[in-house]
């Protein structure tokens, strides 16, 4: 064999080897960005702390993205209500922006029909008005609550009947 085959031969064989590294390291990477991916979509809104006081039926999880203080008065946090958990009736003095990020929710105000909620819905809770959010009876809802301190804190009222929620 002359000295111009090996050389062809050598840089063939370089050629594929380098291709195979570059085929496996992208593959690597396209794994390693799904997986990266998942944990970022995970760590953006955590499910937070169970709520443990007697605003809420059934289990509920908070995580408070902001929290109001003296220089900004609104607060943000991601709600997560299991199936058939909600809020008891309540109000905030300058209203609430709940948007809704998965699942199946209610959202009622006192005096009106309950609306269901899905993913990318938004409602508006006018001020001072009595009204209640939560999941569906089988399926998990999950909400971002966008609340403002202005005019003092949440106003927190009875509890929604079985009744009321069933309506």
């Amino acid at each position: 064999m002359n000295s111009n085959n090996i050389l062809a031969i050598i840089l063939i064989g370089t050629l594929i080897f380098s291709c195979k590294q570059i085929e496996e390291k992208s593959q690597a990477t396209d794994s390693t960005e799904q997986v990266d991916s998942t944990k970022r979509q995970e760590l953006i809104f955590p499910k937070g702390e169970k709520v443990t006081n007697n605003n809420f039926i059934g289990d509920v999880w908070v995580h408070m993205q902001v929290r109001a203080d003296s220089v900004n008065r609104n607060s943000v946090g991601t709600v997560t209500f299991d199936p058939g958990a909600r809020s008891n009736w309540h109000s905030h003095p300058n209203g609430q922006i709940i948007m809704a990020l998965d699942g199946e929710g209610y959202y009622q105000e006192k005096g009106s029909a309950k609306k269901i909620l899905y993913k990318g819905d938004v409602v508006k809770c006018p001020a001072n008005t009595p009204h209640w959010h939560g999941a569906s009876a089988d399926k998990e809802f999950i909400q971002v609550a966008i609340s403002s301190r202005e005019n003092g804190p949440t106003q927190w009222l009875e509890a929604v009947t079985e009744e009321e929620y069933a309506k």
